[in-house]
């Protein structure tokens, strides 16, 4: 006879609770605790064998890895993220906004693959799929659509289908007859994605789980949810904006500082070989608060167009906007002007934008942010043909920045002049078309550029 448990769980941080509470007393957060049902049936095995389940205790130079090579997919671009395709047995957690292209991104996989997939929806029709299918325009024989949100029949599924890879769409949809609790509910997330993640381990089948996103823009549901998988990836990217944004914010078997770039069609997802000729305009004319940035994502140099606009404040209180670069840096930059390079910009608004609609962090794009933001204000175009990677200290010193070969190398096959740096960047090339210029502070960089302004 089934046991029938009655618990309050967090719908924030996923703890539990014997008795309500008005605070949780594990996050801290107020009026999140809901009552759960949770029955405990019956251990169910799901078809697979005894031996399946076995697990047996090994030295660690006696265990084989290399008879499980990772699974490469046909797309360069997940395959860089994730370090190199999919290692057998891992579980991968994929999350962005509502319409950004997650499905989209993991049909196509599934439709590209030689090797039998397994794809379970939750949300759409196995109809549904089929159009988008067409819409992508590829016709595969070894790709299985299952439209069902029951976890105990979903792995009935896998074991008569035997995939080599497995596609949930989307984890929040599922649930499992352990719990007694709606869809989409904490328990059912970490129940549900529990039993995936015990069914990757024991039989090496890889598996992805779509994720909704919360408005702060986390994943949906417990955080441990994060801690389960192997792998978490962002797909992220303005909608109004064709191209998308693939990151890893947490890879066991990789690194996370490479990213993925696609472009949005009506056909599908396009990877982007070459994203720094697409992020950058091909205005004839040169135009006041445009600079290039060399910036490094993972191990791939991009140049990135800087959009800056300085105006006067008309309601006061001056504006600082920025999108795609981290607002604080932008009045940390502004306050070094003003204190190291003698500019009052304190009274004007400053707007600044990277196009492409992605997001920059790395700090080498100091440089080109200041050069930006004092051509907009001078109203005086930057000469054609340069570029900029130094990081700005506090006390208005260019900082060297790692990778400056690379980024020397970028700038140099895409027809730029001259780059300049830090006097203290560690260069061991000597490019031929390309001239490095070096300095040591911020006020020689200026008087350089806007000669004219003195």
């Amino acid at each position: 006879m089934a046991v029938v448990k009655s618990t309050y769980c967090c719908q924030n941080c996923g703890a539990q609770h014997s008795k309500w509470l008005g605070q949780c007393s594990s996050c801290k957060e107020w009026n999140t605790l809901v009552e759960e049902i949770i029955k405990k049936p019956g251990k169910s095995t799901f078809g697979l064998s005894h031996q399946q389940l076995k697990s047996n205790v090994q030295l660690i130079s006696e265990i084989d890895y290399q008879n499980d090579p990772r699974l490469e997919l046909k797309d360069n671009e997940l395959n860089r993220v994730l370090g190199g395709g999919v290692v057998p047995g891992s579980l991968i957690l994929i999350g962005g906004e509502p319409g950004i292209g997650k499905s989209t991104l993991l049909l196509q996989i599934s439709l590209m693959l030689t090797n039998k997939v397994l794809y379970v929806s939750g949300e759409e029709s196995q109809q549904q799929i089929r159009r988008r299918a067409n819409r992508i325009n590829s016709k595969s024989q070894n790709c299985f659509i299952l439209n069902e949100t029951n976890v105990e029949t979903i792995l009935n599924q896998i074991n008569s289908l035997n995939p080599e890879l497995l596609i949930i769409d989307s984890i929040q949809t599922l649930q499992t007859d352990i719990i007694d609790s709606s869809p989409g509910s904490v328990s059912q997330i970490k129940e549900s994605a529990s039993q995936f993640l015990k069914y990757s381990k024991k039989t090496n089948l890889p598996i992805f789980l779509v994720g909704h996103i919360t408005k702060d823009g986390g994943i949906a549901g417990p955080k441990i949810l994060e801690h389960m998988v192997d792998v978490v990836l962002h797909f992220e990217g303005d909608r109004n904006n064709i191209y998308r944004i693939l990151r890893a914010k947490k890879n066991r078997f990789g690194s996370t500082a490479e990213i993925g770039i696609y472009e949005m069609l009506n056909s599908g997802l396009r990877e982007v070989t070459n994203a720094s000729e697409l992020l950058i305009s091909n205005n004839k004319s040169p135009l006041s608060g445009n600079a290039i940035a060399s910036t490094i994502e993972g191990i791939r140099p991009i140049m990135i167009e800087v959009q800056a606009l300085v105006s006067s404040a008309v309601y006061g209180t001056p504006q600082r906007s920025t999108t795609g670069f981290n607002s604080k840096r932008l009045n940390m930059l502004l306050a070094v002007l003003e204190k190291r390079a003698g500019f009052k910009l304190g009274a004007k608004d400053v707007f600044l934008n990277i196009t492409g609609g992605i997001k920059i962090e790395d700090p080498a794009m100091d440089l080109a942010v200041v050069a930006a933001i004092l051509s907009s204000n001078f109203n005086l175009p930057l000469k054609k043909g340069i570029c900029f990677a130094s990081e700005i200290g506090l006390s208005g010193e260019l900082r060297s920045v790692p990778k400056i070969d690379q980024r020397i190398n970028e700038a140099e096959k895409l027809g730029f002049k001259a780059l300049i740096v830090s006097s203290n960047a560690k260069i061991s090339i000597s490019p031929k078309k390309l001239k490095v210029i070096s300095f040591p502070r911020i006020e020689d960089v200026i008087k350089i550029l806007f000669k004219e302004q003195g």
